[in-house]
């Protein structure tokens, strides 16, 4: 049994974003993502993203990302000129700004 190999696998942070999208707005959302995640995907430490629709609230979105490190993403993406670029492309379609926290996993 190798329990030991399990706690030596590097940390991933995930970030989670709660995204509410205007009632109606939302195949304009889902366009304006898929045209401008590569802004986000191009940055250094990001491993996977990935867009959810809700199924009963369509309207709500959630988006995840699987980062290096917290820093990998504020650093990395958010304090780069993509961040603006990004957030222009996507913003117009926010019900509100989004929730967004990170977390990573219990061993």
């Amino acid at each position: 049994m190798v329990v030991g190999h399990l706690c030596e696998a590097p940390v991933v942070v995930l970030e989670v974003a709660e995204i509410s999208i205007a009632p109606g707005q939302e195949a304009a959302f889902a366009e304006a993502y898929r045209a401008a995640k590569e802004l986000v995907a191009v940055s250094p430490g990001l491993r996977s993203m990935r867009m959810t629709q809700g199924v009963e609230s369509p309207s709500r979105f959630v988006l995840l990302i699987e980062w290096d490190s917290v820093e990998a993403h504020e650093q990395g993406f958010r304090e780069t000129d993509r961040f603006p670029k990004w957030r222009e492309a996507i913003g117009p379609y926010f019900a509100k700004p989004p929730v967004v926290e990170h977390f990573s996993e219990v061993r």
